[in-house]
């Protein structure tokens, strides 16, 4: 594995679980983008395994799979153009996350670990819940407690011992990094980056679905993870296919909590980093992004984009993409809040990523 400190530039440690770097407490990421070719798809491995070569885990590692991956691409007409919608809430769990737990669980088994922790807002929960199961492990789910009810109840239905917290979402990871303070490992999705390769696989999935590269990508942000992926995935597909271009990147946020969109326009009023207020959009109330550094980087360099949207616009949007027969939960309604008011912006093909189930949603 490839993977160092972003900080100080040490390689990840040979043995033992780490989320950050021991040295100097930095975040780990991989040092070269993900390869990737055509002719190592491997169809006879399970979900997005049949693009384990662009992983960059041990060989010896052995797939966790649920079947995740393989979602549709549904074109659907709007103001006289095709749009196509990505539907990841259709992974086993219900959420996007399933492409980066496969992998996160993976690695865990691999390391010889039986027990883990992780925090979530709750569909990485559930997600890693479900995976955590599937590899034989016990897990330890912190969650807020205006987590939604259904998300709460995927995550004990897994077997996995749910653990509500008061306070910010910040107390929630404090309180997950606290229980692993007796040697148990953390399987976090915002600090480990195992995950990020299995987002990518979306990336070479849009590619085969449409033919072609898409010029535009909306997607809505918290962390930051799944855009992150997804650029390097198209990336990737650019050097394998000599491309000139990736498609424009756009992120999508609440304006109740935005700290992408206002780290990007540092001059304009009414946001900063740290806003942090209640929003239906709970999946990406994400008050300080762990790699967001990186992320506006894939969206700048990308020519693209951070927009947020207004309460009162996600729920409209939810309806609205349930008339396409697209049923999601708020905080992928961002996405089509966002390709409404952008879409004459934005260039041929379109791709609106819509990354969990609207079954999700509901009262704790």
């Amino acid at each position: 594995m490839d993977i160092y400190c972003t900080r100080c530039k040490a390689t990840y440690p040979p043995e033992g679980v780490f989320y950050q770097c021991p040295q100097c407490g930095g975040l780990f990421d991989f040092r070269r983008p993900s390869p990737f070719d055509f002719k190592s798809i491997d169809d006879r491995q399970p979900g997005i395994w049949r693009y384990r070569h662009s992983f960059g885990l041990p060989d010896t590692a052995e797939p966790v799979s649920l079947g995740e991956g393989g979602t549709p691409l549904v074109p659907v007409e709007f103001l006289a153009r095709t749009v196509f919608f990505k539907c990841e809430y259709l992974n086993p769990t219900g959420s996007f996350k399933d492409r980066g737990s496969s992998l996160i669980a993976a690695w865990l088994r691999f390391q010889g670990v039986m027990e883990a922790v992780e925090d979530s807002s709750g569909n990485a929960g559930a997600s890693f819940a479900a995976y955590a199961a599937r590899a034989g492990m016990r897990a330890d789910i912190f969650v807020p407690d205006s987590a939604s009810g259904p998300k709460r109840s995927q995550i004990e239905a897994y077997g996995a011992k749910l653990i509500p917290i008061s306070g910010s979402r910040e107390n929630v990871t404090e309180a997950a990094q606290k229980a692993i303070e007796g040697g148990i490992a953390y399987a976090s999705h915002a600090y480990l980056p195992f995950n990020l390769p299995g987002y990518a696989t979306a990336a070479y999935e849009i590619f085969e679905q449409l033919g072609q590269m898409p010029a535009s990508v909306i997607v809505p942000a918290g962390q930051g993870g799944l855009l992150l992926g997804l650029a390097r995935g198209f990336d990737a597909l650019r050097i394998a296919t000599n491309a000139s271009i990736i498609p424009e990147m756009v992120a999508v946020q609440a304006r109740a909590c935005a700290p992408l969109w206002a780290r990007l326009h540092p001059n304009e009023t009414g946001l900063n980093e740290s806003l942090d207020q209640p929003t239906l959009a709970e999946g990406v109330r994400v008050r300080f992004p762990l790699r967001i550094e990186a992320v506006i980087s894939a969206v700048t360099e990308s020519g693209g984009s951070i927009v947020v949207i207004e309460e009162n616009e996600i729920l409209p949007a939810r309806d609205w993409l349930g008339h396409f027969g697209l049923y999601v939960e708020p905080t992928s309604a961002l996405t089509g809040a966002a390709l409404k008011k952008m879409i004459d912006q934005l260039p041929d093909p379109i791709v609106v990523v819509l990354t969990g189930f609207g079954l999700k949603y509901g009262v704790k």
